[in-house]
């Protein structure tokens, strides 16, 4: 499929270019939708984070390019979800004290 863009004016080319960019824009956001949908709200995952290994974490919330994620140690990050690993269980011991984190930052 050629498209001809030699006889194109360049307010023609500049439209064109702003088409483009808009389309492009649109289909990144349709693969980083498809790629959240892979996960649901609660669901334990794992990444790499840059110098601190692999992270075992809670996936928390949805946003528009990433999801939100807790991880074991009570940090939180936000995820480009194609960096994302499902877990199919996380083994933890059973203590009288759980570990509540409070995601809104409220003592």
């Amino acid at each position: 499929m050629a498209i001809e863009i030699d006889s194109l004016t360049e307010e023609e080319l500049v439209e064109l270019n702003h088409k483009i960019v808009e389309r492009l824009k649109f289909l990144e956001t349709m693969h980083s939708h498809n790629e959240m949908m892979r996960f649901k709200p609660g669901e334990q995952v794992s990444f790499e984070a840059p110098g601190k290994g692999r992270q075992i974490a809670t996936l928390v919330k949805y946003n528009k390019k990433t999801v939100t994620v807790i991880t074991e140690s009570g940090q939180k990050w936000n995820v480009s979800p194609h960096l994302l690993s499902k877990i199919k269980s996380v083994k933890t011991k059973t203590t009288k004290h759980n570990k509540v984190i409070d995601l809104h930052g409220n003592k």
